[in-house]
């Protein structure tokens, strides 16, 4: 399954995480774990770690296509919530 990661330099990584857990918790399944969060998509899982000075997303879904999409749905909404701090979210692969 195509993985991939994205290092969101911020240091308030927890509270990123902890918003878009709930933002997205209106409409999907998220599920509190003991190192941050786990999202459950239709077309694709999503884990948010919280970091001292980043925050770790990985993006996991069965085709190309919807990673693409995972990662355009987390990293546009990331990047609306931190544009006073202007956050930027650049994706690679996993390692």
């Amino acid at each position: 399954m195509p993985t991939s990661h994205a290092q969101v330099a911020t240091d308030a990584s927890a509270r990123y995480a902890k918003q878009l857990a709930s933002h997205f918790g209106h409409k999907i399944t998220v599920e509190s774990t003991e190192d941050g969060y786990a999202l459950t998509f239709q077309s694709f899982s999503a884990v948010l770690v919280p970091k001292a000075d980043h925050l770790l997303m990985t993006a996991t879904a069965a085709d190309a296509e919807a990673l693409t999409n995972a990662q355009n749905v987390l990293g546009s909404h990331l990047e609306r919530f931190g544009a006073r701090n202007e956050l930027s979210v650049q994706w690679g692969p996993a390692s």
